[in-house]
């Protein structure tokens, strides 16, 4: 790894890819095999940061809004808190590290060869994928999605199968974290550059005496703000590959010109080919969760088993009491996981200050509620998320330009369950976990005293996105689905395959130019996506390269 401050002003290389991310780092380690390869990435190494390696420290990141921070925070035109990630490795720095394959459904649909899609799940999973420990918290989760009906248990596994499962986890044994960025390892170390801090400002085309534009070059610029250009070797076969992710690659595209070309003329971008379907198809699964109180304490632990109904819905918990406290809208996630503190003020708001009369709400009996609250144990606040998320989703929104800076977020619009189904599937999760939660598997996880409706009250007060509150979430499934919506991180599309890009993930309507990440997604696969994206670096490798020995034995 290099800074790109050491970059020479100009270079050449076979292969140049925009983004060392999730899907950026197993494609570079494999085109570097037989042709040189620069990996360009915004932001820097993973390494040496405890906030992204260890799990005890998981949401720090996330919180961390500076400039240099790993995490870039953006507010979906919804009113949904995000985060996209800015560090070699991508998304599998930040996210909670769950490692689980697409359904076989799925890689049928896509059209991917089956053989290639499984050698190259094995492929990532020698390097990042582990067992988790499964300690009493998750053990009774697992029990109670089993006793309410996600039936079969189908044990551990990777595989994406109907039932309750325990899947895989890119943290290790020791709570320790294995990215994207540790699949470089398999770089031949004399066939690639990597440097950070270097942001593409723009693909270059050559479109003279051409009857299609040809991607021939980048341009980007280092920490210190100085242009460097990077340019294709002149072999036929020699490409640029965006990996820049669900909101980077559209941006990137939009950015060089290619795009709808209204758009693009209202910020004065030279339009290269009019391409109304970029930064279409962005989609969110919508995620929603409900915090549960325990009176014994709650092992550490983020997602690892999961529930995969038959209805559509994804069934999933994490816990412990390093979850207690911080301000949710500090955190990418909207406050889940980390406002477990923030929640029990509103439970003892609600639930204690309701029962005191009006008139005797004091400012001093507020101060005594405030003063007992400060003076609580981190042990009163311990307990877990029981959490629900969708297929799909089949609601979608698109993607914008806000200003021809790359470092600046365009604006995104999700829709979150705008199509009836997303909302139906979010309301029989809801309800699947209620009865989790008044499962015997989970009983001595819950206090007694604690109805589902002031747990769900608990929730739906918190300030977990920035959406208006309803009096009846409480009561209304619909509504608490809606006005308690959160990210999991898994946004998607803005350059999907049959849209923007054909099956080869080649950009339509011009030469020398891929998008290959999960941008190019029509559905997230299956109830987590970073394993099938960075399968699909390596797989997309792999095809590149025999394509191109093909191409050479055949002349």
């Amino acid at each position: 790894m290099h800074n790109a401050t050491t970059a020479p002003d100009i270079s050449y290389y076979d292969y140049i890819i925009v983004g060392g991310g999730t899907a950026g780092c197993p494609l570079a380690a494999t085109l570097s095999q037989n042709y040189s390869v620069l990996l360009l990435e915004r932001g820097g190494s993973p390494y040496g940061n405890p906030n992204i390696t260890n799990l005890s420290a998981f949401g720090a990141a996330l919180s961390d809004t500076s400039p240099t921070s790993p995490s870039q925070r953006f507010i979906s035109e919804d009113g949904v808190i995000n985060s996209r990630a800015r560090v070699l490795g991508g998304g599998s720095c930040l996210n909670a590290g769950f490692y689980t394959r697409a359904g076989t459904d799925y890689v049928r649909e896509v059209g991917w060869d089956g053989r290639l899609v499984n050698e190259s799940y094995h492929w990532v999973e020698r390097v990042v994928a582990f067992e988790p420990p499964m300690g009493q918290w998750q053990s009774a989760v697992r029990d109670g999605l089993l006793e309410v009906g996600v039936q079969p248990y189908n044990g551990f596994t990777y595989d994406h199968i109907v039932g309750t499962k325990v899947g895989g986890t890119i943290f290790d044994r020791d709570g320790h974290r294995h990215t994207a960025a540790d699949l470089l390892q398999y770089a031949n170390p004399t066939g690639l550059t990597v440097l950070l801090h270097a942001t593409v400002h723009k693909v270059l085309f050559r479109t003279k005496g051409r009857q299609r534009p040809s991607a021939h070059g980048v341009a980007f610029r280092d920490a210190s703000g100085i242009r460097h250009r990077a340019y294709l070797t002149n072999g036929p076969r020699s490409e640029i590959i965006i990996s820049s992710g669900a909101l980077g690659s559209p941006q990137l595209l939009m950015l060089s010109g290619v795009g709808p070309a209204q758009h693009l003329q209202a910020h004065n971008i030279t339009v290269v080919l009019d391409q109304p379907m970029v930064g279409q198809g962005m989609s969110d699964n919508p995620m929603n969760s409900i915090f549960i109180p325990s009176p014994i304490p709650v092992e550490v632990s983020l997602i690892e088993v999961v529930g995969i109904t038959g209805f559509g819905s994804y069934i999933e918990a994490a816990g412990g009491e390093n979850f207690a406290g911080g301000n949710p809208r500090d955190y990418g996630i909207g406050g889940d996981f980390l406002l477990v503190k923030l929640i029990f003020c509103s439970y003892f708001q609600i639930g204690q200050l309701a029962t005191v009369p009006p008139k005797e709400r004091t400012p001093e009996a507020l101060a005594r509620a405030v003063q007992l609250m400060d003076s609580l144990e981190d042990a009163a606040f311990r307990g877990g998320f029981l959490l629900e998320k969708i297929m799909g989703p089949i609601s979608t929104g698109h993607l914008e330009l806000r200003t021809r800076n790359p470092n600046d977020n365009p604006a995104v619009t999700f829709n979150y369950f705008k199509e009836t189904l997303d909302l139906q599937r979010c309301v029989q999760g809801i309800s699947t976990i209620e009865r989790i939660i008044e499962s015997k598997s989970f009983s001595r996880f819950r206090y007694d005293y604690m109805s589902v409706p002031t747990l769900l009250n608990m929730t739906a007060s918190s300030p977990i996105n920035l959406l208006p509150k309803h009096a009846n979430s409480s009561t209304s499934l619909e509504q608490f689905c809606k006005d308690t919506v959160m990210t999991i991180w898994h946004y998607h599309g803005g350059c999907q395959v049959g849209r923007v890009v054909d099956t080869d993930y080649k950009v339509l309507g011009v030469d020398a130019l891929r998008v290959i990440d999960g941008s190019t997604f029509s559905y997230s696969p299956g109830t987590n996506p970073q394993a099938t994206v960075m399968m699909l670096g390596r797989y997309m490798g792999v095809r590149i390269l025999g394509e191109r020995l093909d191409a050479e034995e055949s002349k």
